[in-house]
C-alpha cells in the first residue's frame, strides 16, 4: 500500500503544494483506491495533479466527520471528476452536521478566530450526494471491511479519562441552543500492513489514544502507527506529555503528527518519542 498526504496545514519542503488548516489523504491499495477526507477548500485537487494522483480512480470516499476542513473539498471533487465514489461515513454524520465551536477570546484557532460560536460544519447534504446517485454507507458496525487492507472504525469507547471532552465543540439542536458535541459519528480507518495496522486519524476527537485501543481491541491486530491529527492543539501539557508516555509504552513504530495536532503537542512528541515525524503536505509512505 501507498498513502500520499495530499493537503495539510505544513508546507511541502519544496513549497511547491497549497497547505491549509485540513486534511486529505489518498489510498492506494491492491484492491482499489480510496480517499479520507477532502481538506477544507478543494486545493487538494491542484496538489494531486502536481503528485501524479489521478482522483479519478477513487472507488471509495471516506469522511472522518462533518466538519468543514476535513468536507471542505467534497463538491470540488465531485463537480470537477465525473465519479461516483462509494462514500463513507459514520452513522450520525449529517445528524451531527451543524456544527459550531465557541471561543471566549482567550484561544485563537484556525477555526475560531473571534468571541462567540464559529460555524465549523459542512457545505452539503445527504439530498446533494442522492441527486449525483451516489452511494452512501453509513457505518454502525464497529469494524467496516472496504477491502482486505482497508477498514473502517467507530463507536469509539471511552478508555482513558485524561481524553476529556471539548467543551468548546458544539452542537446546535434548536433556535440558540448548544450541546457538547459527542463525535459519535467519527470514523477512522485501519490499514492492514505485514507488520500491523496502520491507523489514520482525521482529528481524532473522541480521543485519539480511545481510538487507537478500541481499533487495538476491535481488530486483534498489533498497532504499527498512527497518522493524522490528533487535536491536541487545545491540549495542556499534562495531557500530551500523559499521550507521549503512553504511546511509548503501545511500541508505536510510525507517528506521523498532522493537522490539528498543534506546535507545543508536535513538539513534547518529538522530544519522547523517537518515531515521530510531520506528515506534512506532499509526504508519502509505502507499506
Amino acid at each position: 500500500m501507498k498513502i500520499t498526504t495530499l493537503i495539510e496545514n505544513s508546507q511541502d519542503e519544496n513549497k511547491l503544494l497549497k497547505n491549509e488548516h485540513g486534511l486529505s489523504i489518498f489510498i492506494e491499495s491492491s484492491y482499489g483506491n480510496i480517499l479520507f477526507d477532502t481538506g477544507k477548500s478543494g486545493d487538494f485537487v491542484e496538489n494531486a495533479k502536481k503528485l501524479n494522483v489521478d482522483l479519478k480512480t477513487i472507488s471509495t470516499l471516506v469522511l472522518s466527520h462533518s466538519h468543514y476542513d476535513h468536507c471542505g473539498g467534497v463538491r470540488r471533487l465531485l463537480e470537477t471528476y465525473d465519479i461516483k465514489p462509494k462514500i463513507v461515513v459514520g452513522d450520525k454524520f449529517f445528524k451531527n452536521s451543524d456544527r459550531y465551536h465557541y471561543s471566549d477570546g482567550n484561544l485563537k484557532t484556525d477555526f475560531s478566530k473571534e468571541v462567540g460560536y464559529s460555524y465549523v460544519g459542512i457545505d452539503f447534504n445527504e439530498a446533494y450526494l442522492k441527486e449525483k446517485n451516489i452511494d452512501i454507507k453509513y457505518v454502525k458496525e464497529n469494524m467496516y471491511k472496504i477491502n482486505d487492507e482497508v477498514f473502517v472504525f467507530t463507536n469509539f469507547k471511552k478508555l482513558h479519562d485524561f481524553e476529556k471532552e471539548n467543551k468548546n465543540m458544539q452542537i446546535k439542536i434548536g433556535q440558540d441552543k448548544y450541546i457538547t458535541d459527542p463525535f459519535d459519528d467519527e470514523v477512522s480507518i485501519g490499514l492492514k500492513t505485514k507488520e500491523g495496522l496502520v491507523i489514520l486519524l482525521g482529528c481524532a476527537h473522541p480521543g485519539f489514544l480511545n481510538i487507537i485501543d478500541t481499533i487495538k481491541e476491535y481488530s486483534g491486530e498489533k498497532i504499527l502507527g498512527v497518522i493524522g491529527g490528533t487535536h491536541l492543539v487545545e491540549g495542556d501539557d499534562e495531557r500530551i506529555n500523559m499521550s507521549a508516555d503512553y504511546l511509548n509504552k503501545l511500541g508505536i513504530k510510525i507517528l506521523g503528527l498532522s493537522h490539528c495536532t498543534g506546535e507545543k503537542a508536535t513538539s513534547i512528541f518529538n522530544e519522547k518519542c523517537k518515531e515521530t515525524f510531520t506528515n506534512r503536505t506532499g509526504t508519502t509512505l509505502e507499506f
